[in-house]
């Protein structure tokens, strides 16, 4: 999911500027929600957003996320799948497939 080296990057960006002292899990996940709110923006008034903004806010999206997985010792990775598996659990192919329904409606 992510590389090791993206994660190397990340902690010395921010030890570089001595940022860590503000990574407190709080901080970080109320910059989460900050920056998909950026992310949506994008999408305000018109379905067809430009591409490089897009990125960029999602960018920032998935490295507070990353920040704030390492800063609670989670693995990515690990969490994305043991909450994948949960969520195949809900939504089995042949209740759900091509159905926006929720979980508990199907």
């Amino acid at each position: 999911m992510t590389s090791d080296s993206v994660m190397a990057d990340l902690r010395t960006f921010a030890a570089e500027r001595d940022w860590h002292q503000f990574h407190s899990p709080e901080n970080l996940a109320k910059s989460i929600a900050i920056e998909a709110a950026e992310l949506l923006e994008c999408y305000q008034w018109n379905a067809d957003a430009d591409c490089d903004e897009v990125a960029g806010e999602l960018a920032d999206v998935l490295t507070y996320a990353l920040h704030l997985a390492d800063r609670l010792d989670l693995d990515p990775e690990e969490i994305i799948r043991a909450k994948l598996e949960r969520t195949r659990a809900k939504y089995p192919v042949e209740k759900a497939k091509g159905r926006s329904t929720k979980y508990d409606r199907l």
